[in-house]
This record gives structure tokens, sequence and C-alpha cells, in this order.
């Protein structure tokens, strides 16, 4: 929509406010509520005023004046709020110099698609993330100075099986085995429908859902691909549908990577494809298809995966999720089949335009913006520098010797790893002033300093199990 037409649906609607949401710099949406008569059409050009010293990696506090620069085509109707209420994602901007501001991750993003361009490989990238997620019927979780623990719980949940309740009907989902079960076994289906028809409502096109393989309420709900900004905002409005659908039915969503022990996490599986005037880059007369354009640019993302986990995989519960095992992606080679490898070439369809790499490692507790765009730089670079991938690897790895499996790149083992690679590894983000030096240095300073250190410097509970009685 334009502004004027965001304007018109705010009088036939009836809107009686405008929430102007942002995110803060790990990925958590932000919101600051007007009345609708605020929002005029100058607004979309000088914006609302916040501070932005409160806001997760931002400004210090003698430079908290920001500005929220609505963006129009972002506009849709909260179906979640009682007072009728227009949603509008915003640019952030520095009020002095009327620029976007660095830290922004959505300026990122668009910096990253102009970049795209301007090397003319492509002119757009494009973007199909499978978002994976847990809902659970009930949570707690606390750490204080002289205890921690946590609890989640599912009525699907294997360790239910055994509850001898007149509620429990026995169809509770195996460890591993949720991939595809209908009802009863799969208790959600009612409820990732009713999450996606409300995505489409908003203009948010949903392919499929269904059941994922952990037990507990494990569901992936995936949406029909679109160019690199225009993704990462639906994947925010997928988040927050997620939860509050959730939360109407007396759940809990969460987008944690690994939740349960001894079963699988929630991945972000991300296809990713270029395209110019219209037409596919990836297809070709090479393997599984692609084209030579296609094999460097996964040439690109091989070389810079280390670094690239520190936005695409930035908690320290996405490494308990990349462990040997449960389809993990640990494996730095491709391969058009083989789910251990980081990238896959789906072959489901031969046309030109489902031509498409699958970007295995990253997960949803991502901030969208920033891993596409790092994705897209990485991609770029390859293509531009004619990165060799290698060769594929096809066969199970369990049938490889020792020492062809000592030979393979595995991810990072942790967060600091990968946060030491962003750091020796960052140039090709650099590339185009898309990301710049101040960016890369607070990711690693936050993440370091709030995130990695903050758990090292705690007692977990199985450091008991393990050492209480040493």
């Amino acid at each position: 929509m334009t502004p004027k037409q965001v304007l018109q649906l705010i009088k036939q609607k009836k809107i009686a406010y405008v929430d102007l949401r942002f995110l803060d710099y790990p990925g958590q949406w932000q919101h600051k509520t007007f009345p609708a008569a605020e929002l005029t059409e100058a607004s979309f050009v000088e914006g609302f005023g916040f501070d932005g010293s409160v806001i997760r990696g931002w400004q210090a506090i003698n430079e908290a004046d920001m500005l929220l620069v609505p963006v129009a085509d972002t506009a849709r109707i909260d179906p979640f709020l009682n007072e009728p209420t227009l949603a509008v994602i915003c640019d952030v901007k520095n009020p002095v110099t009327k620029k976007n501001f660095s830290r922004d991750p959505r300026s990122i993003a668009r910096k990253a698609e102009a970049h795209l361009k301007k090397t003319k490989v492509a002119d757009q990238a494009v973007f199909g993330p499978e978002m994976e997620f847990f809902l659970f019927d009930r949570v707690w979780y606390d750490q204080t100075i002289n205890q921690a623990g946590y609890f989640v719980d599912s009525a699907e949940g294997v360790w239910n099986r055994g509850n001898d309740s007149p509620d429990n009907r026995g169809h509770q989902v195996r460890r591993n085995e949720g991939h595809f079960p209908v009802p009863p076994t799969d208790t959600m289906t009612n409820l990732r429908s009713k999450m996606s028809s409300v995505m489409m409502a908003m203009g948010i096109p949903v392919e499929s859902h269904h059941h994922e393989v952990a037990t507990g309420g494990q569901a992936e709900i995936d949406l029909h691909y679109q160019p690199l900004v225009s993704m990462a905002d639906a994947c925010m409005f997928y988040k927050y549908i997620v939860k509050n659908v959730a939360a109407q039915a007396g759940k809990v969503a969460t987008f944690m990577p690994k939740p349960l022990f001894e079963d699988n996490g929630s991945g972000m599986h991300t296809h990713f494809s270029l395209w110019k005037a219209g037409k596919p880059l990836m297809a070709g007369r090479h393997y599984a298809g692609l084209s030579q354009l296609g094999l460097y640019a996964i040439g690109g993302l091989l070389r810079h995966t280390p670094s690239l986990l520190a936005f695409t995989n930035p908690t320290t519960n996405s490494y308990k999720r990349l462990v040997p095992g449960y389809e993990a992606p640990v494996n730095l080679t491709y391969s058009s089949r083989n789910r251990w490898a980081a990238i896959r070439i789906p072959v489901y369809q031969p046309k030109p335009e489902s031509k498409r790499l699958e970007f295995r490692c990253p997960d949803a507790s991502c901030n969208p913006y920033l891993a596409f765009a790092a994705m897209t730089m990485a991609a770029i670079d390859g293509i531009k520098h004619k990165i060799d991938p290698g060769a594929p690897i096809d066969q199970d790895l369990s049938d490889l010797s020792p020492e062809q499996l000592d030979a393979i790149k595995t991810t990072p083992g942790d967060l600091n790893e990968a946060l030491i690679a962003l750091e020796s590894d960052h140039d090709y983000l650099l590339d185009g002033g898309v990301f710049t030096e101040d960016v890369i240095r607070y990711w690693v300073q936050y993440k370091r300093e709030s995130e990695v250190d903050a758990l090292r410097a705690r007692p977990h509970p199985f450091e008991f199990c393990m050492y209480f009685d040493i």
C-alpha cells in the first residue's frame, strides 16, 4: 500500500490505533502505539520520535533520540488487540542526519538488497524459511542465587504416556517419530490451521503445515518464498501470530531451538535462490541441476558458514541442536539428498524456477533481517570470487571411513566459536557498506557479554548430577 491507501484503510475500517513495530538488535519485536489520528502522510517521511537508549544494542543515553518511520506496504490489521489497530513495521532513522540507523536490522537487510542489485549478479535474493517451533501446555523456568530449573509439559509428550489420568488417551508421540502423524496422535492440527488462516488473512502466503519430528507438540508452517526484506517482515508477523494464537488456545509457543533433551530441536531450513529480470539463476546443467552461479553461491556459503552462524544461529541454545544425530546439519558440505549436509539441493521439481539451495543450519531464534542479509552477502562473495564448493557428499555418512569423516569440516561447537569466526571472517559482510565494523563489533560484544559469559558464569543443574558428590 501507499501512505494514502493506508490512511484510506484507517478510515474505512475505523481503525482507532496505529501500532508501530521495530526490532531490537537480537531480533525481538518492540512497539509504540499512537491514536490513528496522529498518522498523516507526512508521518511516512518525518517519522515519530522515541527513546533508543532503552533498546538492547542501540544508542547511548546521550544519543537517545531516534525516529520510527512507518513503511506503508507493511501495514496489516492486527487481529489480536481489542481496539481496532493497524500494525506497521518501521525503519529506524537518526533524527539529525535523517539517515538509516546503522544498527537497525531492517536497514541492514535493505542495504543487502540494494548491494545485490549494484553487483549486477542478480536483482533479487529470494528466501523460503521452514520455521519450526514447539507448542507446550505449560512452562516454568528460573535461575536464582541458590536454584535453577525448568519444566515444559505437553499432553502429547511421550513422558505422559504412563500418566494415569482420564484425559490420557494413549496417543503420545514417541521420541523422533513425530513427522506427519494424523490425529488423534497429532493434537495440533486445528491449532496450526488456525495460525495459517490468520497468516493468510494478513496477506502472508502459506504453503503447508505439519507436525515435526519431535514429541511434545513440535510444529512447522511453511511460507511461500519472497524477496529478502519482505520475507523477514513476514517472519516477524509469523512469530507474532504463532505466539498469540497459541496463547488464545491456552498453550505457549517457543522458537527456542532445543527445549527437549534427546529429541529433535527446531531449525529453520532456509531455501535460497537468486533471480534477475524475473528469471531464475540457479538452474543449469551442473550437479543436481544447478548452474555454475549456484555452485559458486554454495561455495561462498560453505566457506563462511562458521561466521554466518553467529547471525543464523545466534543463541547458546542453538548449538544444543547442532550436534551429530537428529538429522542435524553439522557437516560443511552439500548434497542433493543427504540431510546431514549443511546445504541440500532439493530435487522435488525439475522446473528452473524451483531450483534452489537449502541452507539447513539456521534456526528461528535468529533475527531474520540479519540472517538473510548475511546469507546473501556470503553467496555474493562466492559468486564474485568463484569459490569452488568442492565435491558433494551423497552417501550415508555412516558408510564413510574415519579418515573420510575427519576430512569433512563441521559447524562451530558453540556460540563463542561462531563469534570468534565472525571476528576473523567478516570482510564479505562489509562489502558495499551493508554491515559495518560497528555492527560486527557490537554484535560480538553483546552476544559474548550478555549470553556466552552469562551462561558460563552460572552453575548448570546437570553439574549437580555430575559433581555434587565428588
